[in-house]
Formats: structure tokens, C-alpha cells, sequence
């Protein structure tokens, strides 16, 4: 057998002793060899650090020196990285038996597999599907993203409907291993995001760099979702209509963006009218900031636009293709269907 490459395994941590220790203990549990372990100790003080090193040998922790997020955490510990191939795990994630093998296996199958995802199931109810990222990341014409499996507050139980390899548009940050040469020359995850939607962002310039992003599952994780901030959380509802529009505004051409932004623009209002219509003042509120929030960012977007037109090797109709074509908004909301295999043309 040929010698097993290295995998820098990167973990953002804040706070939570007893998720942290869960998730080592399945990595090193895990079979895989070699690999090493970057915990960026994002400005903890419950003591989950230190006392994760006492308890796990070959730690490698450095400092970020303040909370730079999830994007920002990340980036940061890649600096660190010395293995070809970068696994970017979310701190409250567990893996499978020979999880790490099958995420190895499936990125080295072709060398223009940037990305692989593997199945993301709940850790409260591992027959169900998990919301962040499910059985692979898609998203629409319009911006919105969803997952298989996972379509936006319905979760599909696992009954193997997912289980063949394919492509899909983004990987999910709880997990996802990425080669280390497409993550530098893509410049990693913007960290004007800090958290949400960064790893959408980063796949999607990936597509237009002519790189391919897969769903591999073999391989399965187990996630705590909403053990780091809640679901129902205005502030994680505000860095996901503000981030969403930022990707947006980055990575689609000029034309593209001039008959999309308005119409996403419209569906952003009617989230805002619906959050008011059922009495959730503070989530309308958190969405009218990110809309006021996205025009303090007009230097940073025309930068990144600069940058994607240096990297772009494919136009926006090779990246659509592999959109879902319609609004999974309106599918869902409109139309009542409330699974990935039910959407209309998907």
C-alpha cells in the first residue's frame, strides 16, 4: 500500500469541555494515520483547553489571541497545517469509525475534487439527518442554501435515499476535508463572514475556479447542532441574511447579479413581513440590520470581486448548471414540499 497522506485536522474552539473531549476522543478513535490536530483556542477561559491537553497527547494549540470565529478560527490554524489535505471540523462533531479513510479515499479519486463532505447525521437522532449539511450542501438560483436532506427547518430521517456518491455545491464546515493548495490559492474562508455561510462562500469559488466539491457517504459524522449558538438565535439569523447577500455580491458576474439581487432582495422582504406577521420582532429586526449592515462592506466586496475575476476559469452559466434552478423558497414555503426529493426539478 502506498504511504496515507497527512491530515491537518483544524478545530475552532471557544468554550465547552465536554463536547471538545468527545470530539478528540473520536478522532483519535477514528483508525486513521497520520494526522495531527490544530485546536485554535479562540479566547477561551472555561479551562476546556488546558485541560484538553492534559488529557490528549500530540495536541497542537495556538492562540488566536481573540474569538476570530469560525472562519477566522480556521484560517488562522491553517497556518499551522503541515498535511496536504486540510480537515476543517466543527468542535461539538463526532466521527464514525473510518470516517477519515472514506473522506481520504473519496477526495483522492480525482484531482479536481477540491472538497468532500460526508454524511452529517444528528448526534441526538442519529437515524435523522442533522441540519448543517445532511447528506450535502445545494442551493438555489436565488442564494438561499439548503441541503439534502435537510430543507430548512424539516429534517428527513436516513433511510439510505442519499447513500450514492455524487457532486454537490457546498460542503458543510461541521466537516469537510479540502486540498491544501486549492485552500491557498483560494485565499480560505473570508473572514468578514466570521461565522455562517463562509465554507458556501469558499465552495462557490471553487465552482468558478473549475473545481468540483462531493458528497461522500461512506463516510459519517455525528453533529450537535445549535451547541455553539441556538438555531432560533437573531444574531445567527442576522450573520445569515447579511453573509448570504455578501456571497452573493462577490461571486456573481455583473449581469447575473443585476436581475437576481432584486428579486433575493424581495424574498428578504417577505422573510422580514413573515418574522413580523408571527410576532418575532427581534428576527425581523436582525434581518433589517443585515440589510442595512451589507452597503458598510462595499470596499471589501469590490476587492473580493477582483479576486474572483483573477480565479474565475468557468462563467456563471457552468456554475448554475449546478444550482438547483428554481426558488426552494418558494417551493417550500408556496408549494408545501418539504423534502429535496419533492422539489419540482431537483
Amino acid at each position: 500500500m502506498s504511504e496515507q497522506p497527512l491530515i491537518s485536522i483544524i478545530i475552532p474552539h471557544r468554550y465547552g469541555r465536554e463536547i471538545l473531549f468527545r470530539c478528540l476522543t473520536s478522532i483519535f478513535e477514528n483508525g486513521y494515520s497520520p494526522f495531527e490536530i490544530i485546536l485554535v483556542d479562540n479566547a477561551s477561559t472555561d479551562g476546556s483547553v488546558e485541560a484538553a491537553v492534559e488529557a490528549f497527547s500530540g495536541l497542537r494549540v495556538v492562540r488566536a489571541g481573540w474569538n476570530r470565529g469560525y472562519a477566522g478560527g480556521c484560517n488562522y490554524g491553517s497556518l499551522f497545517a503541515r498535511g496536504d489535505f486540510l480537515l476543517f471540523f466543527n468542535n461539538d462533531a463526532v466521527l464514525a469509525a473510518q470516517a477519515l479513510q472514506r473522506l481520504v479515499e473519496a477526495i483522492q479519486r480525482k484531482p479536481d475534487i477540491a472538497a468532500v463532505q460526508p454524511k452529517i447525521l444528528s448526534l441526538s437522532e442519529p437515524q435523522r439527518f442533522d441540519y448543517a449539511g445532511a447528506a450535502g450542501g445545494m442551493i438555489d438560483v436565488f442564494g438561499f442554501p439548503f441541503a439534502r436532506g435537510r430543507l430548512f427547518d424539516t429534517l428527513e430521517t436516513d433511510t439510505g435515499q442519499y447513500d450514492q456518491a455524487c457532486d454537490i455545491f457546498w460542503a458543510s464546515g461541521a466537516c469537510c476535508l479540502i486540498r491544501r493548495d486549492v485552500w491557498e490559492n483560494l485565499g480560505g474562508f473570508d473572514e468578514v463572514f466570521f461565522a455562517h455561510m463562509e465554507e458556501i462562500d469558499l465552495n462557490w469559488r471553487m465552482h468558478l475556479a473549475s473545481y468540483r466539491v462531493v458528497f461522500e457517504p461512506g463516510a459519517v459524522v455525528f453533529h450537535e447542532a445549535g451547541s455553539t449558538l441556538a438555531s432560533d438565535s437573531p444574531h445567527k439569523l442576522y450573520l445569515n441574511h447579511r453573509n448570504n447577500l455578501l456571497m452573493l455580491l462577490k461571486n456573481l458576474s455583473l449581469a447575473r447579479l443585476l436581475w437576481i439581487l432584486p428579486a433575493r432582495l424581495l424574498l428578504d422582504l417577505g422573510a422580514l413581513l413573515y418574522a413580523l406577521a408571527r410576532g418575532r420582532i427581534s428576527h425581523a429586526l436582525a434581518i433589517l440590520r443585515a440589510l442595512a449592515a451589507v452597503p458598510l462592506f462595499t470596499a471589501h466586496i469590490l476587492r473580493a470581486r477582483r479576486q474572483v475575476r483573477r480565479l474565475r476559469r468557468v462563467d456563471d452559466r457552468s456554475v448554475a448548471q449546478k444550482m438547483y434552478r428554481g426558488s426552494a423558497v418558494l417551493q417550500y414555503f408556496v408549494f408545501g414540499r418539504k423534502t429535496y426529493g419533492s422539489l419540482a426539478g431537483a
